[in-house]
């Protein structure tokens, strides 16, 4: 097992990325940032975060609206509401893996999807709710999919998502009902490792602590818990 390198870039994974990689997706004011509209909900403040801060990001996001702090543990002042909390875990990549499924890699072929293929995409998020993905989430990083061999229609994905310095989290990995059980998942999120690791990347990932089967999937394929963490949202007052 590989040595971690950098994780504490995973303690602020939404803020590391919006102040490097992503920055070209992100608005910023003060010590506050969230991503642009259609790209993603998340937003940051530092864990030690100031009531200014937290002014920063109601001017940012506007009244009323979500503030999705992802796992930032900062605590927001009291007329700001919550909405959601969610136990969850980071997961880490250790380096080690499986084979693929025989039957998939039989049947269907990785593609790399873009902005044409959005409303398949949106259409497969909206069937198998993997997690928050908008209009332009695609542009977070590489997404892949895999198409029915008979078909055409798409009917399982997975990409990139966070990218704080030195590691991209893999998200969004989801399967059509009709095709579950041929190890397409477990394609797409080899194919992306691959990908990460080329550029001298580490995966990292997250679930929800009630999705054990996702857990127990990423586990079979190379995966540790890191850290478990707490996903909490708020509305601006």
């Amino acid at each position: 097992m590989r040595v971690d390198r950098d994780a504490v870039a995973l303690d602020d994974p939404v803020g590391a990325s919006l102040r490097g990689n992503h920055a070209h997706l992100a608005r910023r004011l003060g010590h506050a940032a969230t991503y642009v509209p259609g790209v993603a909900t998340f937003s940051a403040v530092p864990a030690d975060a100031d009531p200014a801060a937290w002014a920063d990001l109601a001017r940012l996001l506007g009244r009323g609206e979500l503030a999705d702090m992802f796992s930032c543990p900062a605590t927001p002042p009291p007329d700001w509401e919550p909405v959601f909390a969610l136990d969850g875990r980071q997961l880490i990549w250790s380096g080690s893996s499986h084979p693929d499924h025989p039957a998939a890699e039989a049947e269907n072929s990785v593609v790399v999807l873009g902005a044409d293929d959005v409303p398949e995409m949106l259409d497969l998020i909206k069937r198998t709710e993997p997690g928050p993905f908008w209009p332009r989430t695609h542009e977070m990083g590489t997404y892949l999919g895999i198409r029915d061999r008979d078909t055409g229609t798409l009917v399982a994905m997975a990409g990139e998502r966070l990218r704080p310095p030195g590691w991209t989290e893999i998200s969004a990995v989801c399967t059509a009902p009709e095709a579950r059980g041929r190890g397409h998942a477990a394609r797409l999120i080899r194919a992306l490792v691959a990908r990460i690791e080329a550029r001298d990347e580490r995966p990292f990932l997250h679930a929800a602590e009630a999705n054990t089967g996702a857990i127990a999937l990423y586990e079979r394929l190379g995966f540790r818990t890191r850290t478990h963490v707490t996903f909490r949202g708020f509305r601006t007052p």
